[in-house]
């Protein structure tokens, strides 16, 4: 397994984890961003003039044109995993994963999606999570 990402709410805010792990704590599983698949996008680069060397008198122009590129939405940069780090933890189990956006809405997120009663640990402070019916 390794660790994914996973988007839980429209405003693209994720939690980067296992995904066995963070579903053992939900209700309605995640699944990983890149479950979506890869796709090509096309982005405009629009006219601008190059120098030869430092101080050219007479630069190029180089026009406008379109690029293709690769975009995967569950990429990571290297072994780094982004954003915060937050502990859930049930008495039985204790997981560790990383979030990125507000805490505010992460909390939101569990407190509506909690499959039992757990402890949140945030950077800052820890939180009781009851499971709602």
């Amino acid at each position: 397994m390794t660790i994914q990402k996973h988007v839980y709410d429209l405003g693209g805010n994720a939690i980067y984890a296992e995904t066995a792990n963070i579903n053992y704590f939900l209700k309605t599983p995640l699944s990983p961003a890149s479950a979506e698949g890869v796709v090509n996008k096309t982005a405009s680069v629009s006219a601008y003039t190059r120098r030869r060397y430092p101080g050219d008198p007479e630069p190029s122009n180089v026009s406008s044109a379109s690029r293709e590129f690769l975009y995967d939405p569950g990429r990571r940069n290297g072994n780094a995993t982004p954003g915060s780090p937050f502990i859930l933890d049930d008495g039985v189990e204790k997981r560790s994963f990383t979030f990125t956006g507000p805490f505010t809405d992460l909390h939101a997120f569990l407190v509506g999606d909690a499959k039992m009663d757990f402890r949140v640990y945030s950077p800052s402070a820890s939180y009781e999570i009851t499971a709602v019916e």
